[in-house]
């Protein structure tokens, strides 16, 4: 199986730049949420279509992001 319609998108969630990238295999999306400075994955999903899977990630994300503090430097 290969990848189609493969998609990349930075958003800010909760503050954070993120960078969405979703993608088909077969007729499943799979999508996953990183935190663009380090690359780190914040959440992965599955789904029927695309706004399923990326909206799965971003609600995830925007969990995470929203507990995280920020220290004033």
């Amino acid at each position: 199986m290969q990848a189609e319609e493969f998609q990349e998108r930075e958003l800010e969630v909760a503050g954070w730049p993120v960078k969405v990238t979703s993608y088909r295999l077969g007729a499943e999306w799979h999508s996953k949420a990183d935190n663009v400075s380090p690359g780190a994955a914040l959440a992965r999903s599955t789904g029927a279509t695309r706004e399923a899977a990326e909206g799965k990630v971003l609600k995830r994300a925007e969990e995470l992001l929203g507990r995280t503090r920020r220290h004033a430097v």
